[in-house]
């Protein structure tokens, strides 16, 4: 192993990659060894993705040069790249969901003689059973979870003989039992020789899992430690080029007043498939309200439920103002419900689809929430401009001009335009769906703080996140979904990392969660 470490399996030498004016990649010199797992840091567009695209044939660059196994080499397509022994597993999966695990294993694949399942299976199997994976090579992939899906991404890239795999950030949506599996899996296969290069915001997951990171900033190389020689404040020092304070305030709830009730929800999708069954809680202002579950579990349906998005098939929404009558939200579509004076506002999972209009500029995204107050069928754009200008001003944000479609910004900028522009409505009630989804760790930490200013002035939040650790840091209560049902709720200043992971794995034994 000694000599594989010392071995380079891939090294970038003054890698370049522009798109019109912008320069993604700036002249950026690293390398990866055999038998390491090296982490990828930086912030929103600081360019990891663009440069892990040009090594995975994605992009092309426009100088400098690729070297594997010490030889120069030229990657046009992701055909050249896996070729030479590279395989990238992204974090949207690219599966057909009607085939099985095996054959969406070699879909696409040229391969000597007739094709047989049955070889493919004990090919698969083999690979699974040397690194430690759990897969049944016949099973759909419609009929798998997210862990089960990931591990035919990455099967998929050994299966065709990949040496490097890059993952880009593999734990997104993974449950804290199946991070602790997939690490395991990992460090077998960098144990076996394997160079792996891992894209994620996680520094918890940096530290615990790799052995060198190599940090971007702007587009430009900063610099590669030893993880065993750096920490989370160190690291994020690198990424964000000063001293941040890393640290997320829970204010103590106070005056807290019930605002939200919800009793007996069921939401039922086209296919008459349950997806929220029976949930029941109540959300208090002065509070933060964390949802956990596992990708798919009814998050989703259950904010747009709430926000009159999606249709409920029975039970029943309050909104209970302490200056006003209780209004009943179900069967109310969104105009409706604004109406009505439910003082609502909601942060999307989907930014630039449901949340903004990715052609419109700052000041015509602010006119969504107003367009009603302009007067002779022509709206008011000094006010939604004075607000654009303020938000910009006061969550620094990075874009050329007002003007500027906020297609062009980058996802965190985009994300600030849209929680500026909910909270800036004055909303009793906001709903976040993976709110820091993707960003950088300056740009979480905003909003986290924003969060919490909503809290202080009586605002209801609820928090829909995918990573524990900040649930357990930033929420008063958790509330755990498994399967559209509720399974728990917990202290958010008590609750551990295992018994949310097990609450969200395991219905209706919130007694085992409890001796976790």
């Amino acid at each position: 192993m000694r000599d594989l470490e010392r071995q380079v399996a891939i090294r970038l030498e003054e890698l370049t990659k522009t798109f019109g004016d912008v320069v993604a990649n700036d002249s950026i010199s690293l390398e990866v060894r055999c038998g390491e797992i090296l982490a990828l840091l930086g912030e929103n567009g600081s360019g990891k993705t663009t440069l892990m695209n040009m090594i995975a044939g994605i992009y092309y660059p426009d100088g400098g040069r690729i070297y594997v196994n010490d030889e120069p080499v030229d990657i046009r397509s992701p055909r050249d790249s896996l070729a030479l022994g590279i395989g990238m597993i992204h974090q949207h999966f690219k599966l057909v969901d009607v085939l099985s695990a095996a054959e969406n294993i070699v879909l696409g694949l040229h391969e000597p003689g007739r094709y047989d399942l049955k070889s493919v299976c004990a090919r698969v199997q083999q690979i699974a059973d040397k690194y430690g994976f759990e897969l049944d090579p016949v099973k759909k992939i419609y009929e798998m979870s997210v862990s089960e899906k990931q591990t035919v991404e990455i099967i998929k890239v050994l299966y065709r003989g990949a040496d490097i795999l890059i993952l880009d950030e593999p734990t997104a949506v993974l449950t804290p039992q199946e991070t602790d599996k997939l690490f395991r899996i990992l460090r077998a296969m960098r144990d076996d020789g394997k160079a792996i290069i891992i894209i994620t915001h996680k520094l918890q997951e940096v530290l615990s899992l790799s052995d060198r990171v190599s940090v971007l900033r702007k587009g430009k190389y900063v610099g590669t430690v030893d993880t065993k020689d750096a920490t989370a404040q160190s690291l994020t020092d690198m990424m964000v080029g000063q001293a941040t304070v890393l640290n997320i305030d829970r204010p103590e709830p106070h005056d807290t007043v019930e605002l939200l009730r919800v009793n007996g929800l069921t939401v039922v999708d086209k296919n008459g498939v349950k997806k929220l069954d029976d949930v029941s809680f109540e959300v208090y202002g002065g509070e933060i309200l964390g949802i956990a579950g596992i990708a798919g579990c009814g998050q989703k349906e259950l904010l747009e439920a709430i926000a009159g998005l999606q249709k409920v098939h029975s039970g029943t929404i309050e909104y209970m103002p302490p200056d006003s009558a209780v209004c009943q939200l179900v069967g109310q579509d969104p105009a409706t419900i604004q109406d009505m004076g439910v003082r609502l506002s909601f942060v999307p999972e989907d930014r630039l689809g449901m949340g903004l209009v990715g052609n419109m500029d700052m000041i015509g995204n602010m006119m969504l929430r107003s367009f009603k107050k302009g007067h002779w069928g022509l709206t008011d754009r000094k006010a939604p401009e004075r607000l654009a200008a303020r938000v910009r001003d006061e969550l620094e944000i990075v874009t050329p001009g007002l003007t500027t479609p906020v297609r062009r910004m980058s996802g965190g900028n985009v994300q600030k335009v849209l929680v500026g522009r909910e909270i800036a409505a004055s909303p009793r009630v906001l709903m976040t769906a993976y709110a820091v989804r993707g960003l950088d760790i300056n740009t979480s930490y905003t909003i986290y703080h924003l969060l919490n200013e909503q809290k202080e002035k009586g605002v209801a939040v609820i928090y829909v996140g995918e990573d524990l650790d900040v649930l357990l840091e930033l929420c008063d209560r958790i509330l755990v979904l498994c399967g559209g049902q509720v399974s728990g709720m917990l202290d958010g200043r008590t609750a551990t990392k295992e018994q949310v992971g097990l609450l969200m794995t395991t219905l209706g034994r919130k007694e085992d969660a409890d001796h976790a």
